[in-house]
């Protein structure tokens, strides 16, 4: 995806062939910043501080992350040392523990002294397949936006309401959910985007609106609660959003708020979909509402905001009363009952194990 004309992927090697770049997530969408990662303990930062966020970026983050340390202890100890400390850092995003399981089972196979020449070509492999898996996505999500704007006698608009960001920020490139919808744009389709706010980090305020409006995509960005009188109103033609882990059951866990949106969905029977590559499905898992574990992060991603103010500066200020208590669950599970289907790189299916294996029988 392109920032002000130059192609970007949200990870990449600096030129010294080693160290790795990031855009800075946080600095986003006031400042355009690029970090550079060094070590381990920053590759961990980067990833709890959520300086890279979005499934398929963490899980890239990770293996980057192991580049970088076998350079310094390419051990068997150094090894399982970066895994678990990068495993750590954000519990429900199965791709993370994917990334990390395929980046072990290479450098297992080797030895030390050709750890981190087989480490950095794992990494990248693991990039390269992400970019391509959503690219994937978004062509098999195109049919459904297209399907969208011809059952409404091809008005001048279609809607399509996302949940938090789950565009190429959150991936190596081209992103889920909002893959479909840039390739629809690029199609010539009439597509507008409806963008919740998603708080309490505002993911969708900060990022998909930057990411959209670089690309040119038109959209508008709304309160968390407005989907639901949208949907009501006729205003959503279908819902895409993304997953940091769906059981192969097809029970999703995505961006708190995720499930109030799909229970809307259902009431105003609009198509509710989720976009996901083969890296988020979790397949030892059968009932996604007991067995994810649901990260709880700092209560001030509540209680505080960061914005711009009037002379130009970026601060951050308390929204709440002084000792009242913040909860800031980050996820929740929406049942696969309320899923109107599963968009992955290899098709779309029913939210089941059944469509889920069909799409990949290996697995059956």
């Amino acid at each position: 995806m392109k920032v002000d004309g130059t192609a970007y992927r949200t990870i990449w090697l600096n030129a010294d062939g080693w160290s790795v770049n990031i855009i800075d997530q946080t600095k986003l969408p006031h400042e355009f910043v690029v970090a550079r990662l060094t070590n381990l303990d920053e590759a961990a930062h980067a990833i709890s501080a959520m300086l890279v966020r979005g499934a398929p970026l963490v899980g890239a983050t990770a293996a980057y992350g192991m580049c970088l340390a076998v350079r310094e202890d390419p051990s068997d100890a150094g090894v399982a040392k970066a895994s678990d400390i990068l495993f750590a850092t954000r519990p429900t995003a199965v791709n993370l523990r994917w990334a990390l399981d395929v980046m072990g089972d290479r450098l297992a196979a080797v030895k030390p002294e050709s750890r981190a020449a087989v480490a950095y070509t794992c990494a990248a492999e693991i990039c390269d397949d992400d970019v391509q898996t959503c690219s994937s996505i978004g062509d098999h999500g195109l049919g459904l936006i297209r399907g969208a704007w011809k059952k409404r006698g091809k008005p001048e608009t279609v809607n399509v309401l996302t949940h938090c960001n789950a565009g190429w920020l959150a991936t190596v490139d081209w992103g889920t959910a909002l893959s479909p919808v840039y390739k629809a744009h690029d199609a010539g389709l009439p597509v507008h985007v409806w963008v919740d706010e998603t708080r309490p980090r505002n993911q969708g305020a900060s990022l998909s609106a930057w990411e959209l409006g670089r690309h040119g995509v038109p959209h508008t960005v709304i309160a968390d609660n407005v989907g639901g009188h949208l949907m009501q109103h006729g205003m959503v033609d279908l819902c895409i959003v993304g997953t940091d882990r769906t059981t192969g059951t097809g029970d999703v866990c995505n961006k708190i708020g995720t499930y109030l949106k799909a229970l809307a969905a259902r009431d105003n029977n609009v198509p509710f979909y989720v976009a996901l590559p083969h890296s988020t499905i979790d397949w030892t898992l059968e009932n996604g509402v007991v067995e994810i574990p649901i990260e709880q992060r700092d209560a001030t991603e509540v209680t505080e905001i960061a914005g711009r103010a009037a002379d130009g500066s970026v601060t951050t200020v308390r929204l709440t009363p002084d000792g009242s208590q913040a909860a800031n669950y980050a996820f929740d599970v929406t049942p696969r009952r309320l899923v109107t289907g599963l968009i992955t790189e290899r098709g779309v299916c029913e939210a089941s194990r059944d469509g889920l294996v069909g799409l990949y029988p290996e697995r059956r």
